[in-house]
């Protein structure tokens, strides 16, 4: 049984259950051990109001029409013992929509913790010190910053930066030492995009893949087509293109399709189960990082149960991560009520 408080021999035993592909229940609600944010952005467990019984967490994604915000509920939902609800915008873009929810649920006294994935963290800096002061758990999710602008309880995410890096440095060594020229596809600006592509070209840096290009791509699949096709056509020599999460991959997946290019490398970032099962099918998608956002939900509503009820003292959970290509993909597949859509058939 992995114990929820992890040193490193677990942290390890965790990684390594994620990269066999074990059964949900190898993870259950456990979480790694909590790591210091920096210095002034931890909050204080002492204010929470909290004064037992059954928690209620809200949860605040950016957009429902991405398929991860979604999963990230299912994890949630699926932890004994609480009451949560989601209250989302359709569309990520919607930051007005977001910051009006987040001001409906900080008002609401039957509310005891807010899970948010905050997509501009500047801008909701005033409201998240707000929920705070309130006296509610407040846990930044499927993120990395150690210092967000004003200080929460916690943040659960995966290392971005160091995830990418480690994707550059597997399709690298798939490609045996070629050179390659490389295309990125960069979500709207905001610190997830910084990171995920940034730690792309850390891991190709002072080798013989050189970015060539590097435009945005909107984050959806339909946006990254578009950017992909003109990447593309302006970059004919383009012999990888790395998105910073799977629907801009399979965007470009589908422009190498129509474009004939078989010899595309494409990479993308979060595990989504379209993607997944395009590795599987040899769709286009070459490799994704998977961060499993069904466990994520689950490690961040049982992070927050542990604070509300002061068995924890806040800090980031960083969710292990699994590079997923063609030789893994049906493995990962085959455990499908981790995955959020479910498949589309039996693996």
């Amino acid at each position: 049984m992995i114990t929820r408080r992890t040193g490193m021999k677990t942290l390890g035993t965790i990684a390594a259950a994620l990269a066999i592909g074990l059964p949900a229940a190898a993870l259950a609600q456990n979480y790694p051990a909590p790591q210091a944010l920096k210095a002034g952005a931890q909050a204080s467990t002492s204010t929470l109001k909290f004064a037992g019984g059954t928690p209620t967490i809200a949860y605040l994604p950016m957009g429902t029409e991405f398929n991860y915000h979604i999963a990230l509920n299912e994890g949630i939902k699926s932890v004994p013992g609480i009451k949560s609800f989601m209250l989302s915008p359709y569309s990520g873009g919607d930051q007005a929509g977001q910051m009006g929810m987040l001001q409906d649920v900080i008002s609401r006294k039957d509310v005891d913790a807010i899970l948010i994935i905050s997509f501009d963290e500047h801008s909701l800096a005033p409201l998240i010190k707000k929920a705070v002061d309130a006296g509610k758990a407040v846990i930044i999710v499927n993120s990395d910053i150690p210092n967000y602008p004003t200080p929460v309880h916690g943040v659960v995410g995966v290392n971005q930066r160091a995830a990418n890096k480690a994707l550059a440095t597997w399709a690298r060594q798939q490609a045996e030492g070629a050179p390659r020229k490389v295309g990125i596809l960069d979500g709207e600006p905001s610190y997830l995009a910084t990171e995920r592509a940034g730690g792309f070209t850390d891991g190709i840096k002072g080798s013989n893949w050189n970015m060539v290009a590097r435009i945005n791509g909107g984050w959806s699949v339909e946006k990254g087509n578009a950017a992909a096709m003109d990447l593309l056509q302006a970059n004919p020599g383009i012999d990888v293109i790395y998105a910073s999460n799977d629907y801009m991959a399979l965007g470009a997946a589908l422009a190498a399709k129509s474009m004939g290019r078989k010899n595309l490398t494409v990479l993308g970032y979060d595990g989504d189960t379209g993607a997944l099962e395009n590795i599987a099918n040899g769709e286009g998608v070459t490799a994704t990082t998977n961060t499993s956002p069904v466990k994520m939900g689950r490690m961040a509503a049982q992070f927050a149960v542990d604070l509300l009820n002061k068995k924890s003292t806040g800090g980031y959970v960083e969710v292990p991560t699994q590079i997923v290509q063609k030789a893994n993909a049906v493995s990962v597949l085959r455990n499908a009520d981790e995955l959020f859509p479910k498949p589309s058939k039996k693996y």
